[in-house]
């Protein structure tokens, strides 16, 4: 969890913060390109280094506290911090991919969930809400409000309203000259409670959820968060930065979600 002071940015940090999370964008979509049942997270891994470096980034996550790879690869019941690893992926897969980059000096992070064909209608749903609920979160983004309110936003759509487990070990956070910055923004919460949010601050966003229970464990890998019930999880994840009237979103979901329409092993939601 993030710690200490609030780092506000000014209006060329946060360009230069979107210049980061564009990359980010496009190494997800390039995820979603490749992803099919068959191909193994190991090798979806080494094309996402190759193309962040190709593009004068750093991967953010390679070497981070030790952790050994560029994307973190979440499988099924892994919530996140999966490893990339050599198995390949299955026709009844989700996988959480989340990836950060650093350029110049400033991180950008992002996350999608992505799904094959064959997983049941309850994965679905809860691909589904969980993404609802980050864009809810977002709406409350904005001057005037407090963390609280971003955080109640996700816990009302996800838990409260359709059963779902949120994860309360994890959270999101400020985002900006560190990739894990002041103030964490967890997924449940109070309204009017938290940090008041003010223009220049940039947060990461983004719902955890299980189908199942909230309870989590860590492997012995020291990295990989998974269920404790096995059930599959979803996660979610934009950078934005606090507006006036709404969210500006430094990251983009879009060319993600275009790469998906145009894969036929993954799920469209």
């Amino acid at each position: 969890m993030a710690k200490g002071k609030i780092f506000y940015k000014t209006g060329e940090e946060i360009n230069a913060i979107q210049k980061s999370c564009e990359i980010v964008s496009e190494t997800l979509a390039l995820v979603a390109e490749m992803l099919k049942p068959g191909i193994t997270p190991k090798v979806v891994d080494a094309a996402a280094e190759e193309y962040i470096r190709s593009k004068g980034g750093l991967p953010a996550f390679k070497g981070y506290h030790g952790f050994p790879s560029t994307l973190c690869f979440s499988l099924n019941d892994c919530v996140v911090h999966g490893i990339p690893n050599d198995r390949p992926l299955e026709p009844n897969d989700v996988m959480s991919v989340d990836c950060g980059v650093q350029l110049n000096g400033y991180f950008g992070d992002a996350a999608y969930t992505f799904a094959f064909n064959d997983i049941d209608e309850d994965t679905k749903s809860l691909m589904i809400r969980t993404k609802e609920s980050l864009y809810l979160g977002i709406e409350q983004a904005i001057i005037g409000k407090r963390v609280g309110d971003v955080s109640y936003a996700v816990f009302a759509h996800t838990e409260m309203k359709y059963g779902y487990g949120v994860v309360r070990d994890l959270v999101g956070h400020g985002v900006g000259i560190q990739l894990h910055e002041a103030p964490d923004v967890p997924n449940y919460g109070k309204r009017g409670n938290g940090p008041l949010l003010v223009e220049g601050m940039v947060i990461a966003i983004e719902p955890m959820i299980n189908l199942g229970k909230k309870n989590v464990k860590v492997l012995k890998d020291g990295w990989s968060i998974m269920t404790t019930d096995g059930k599959p999880s979803a996660h979610f994840e934009h950078t934005v930065a606090i507006g006036k009237h709404k969210a500006n979103i430094l990251s983009n979901h879009e060319i993600i979600e275009s790469a998906v329409k145009k894969n036929e092993y993954l799920v469209k939601i």
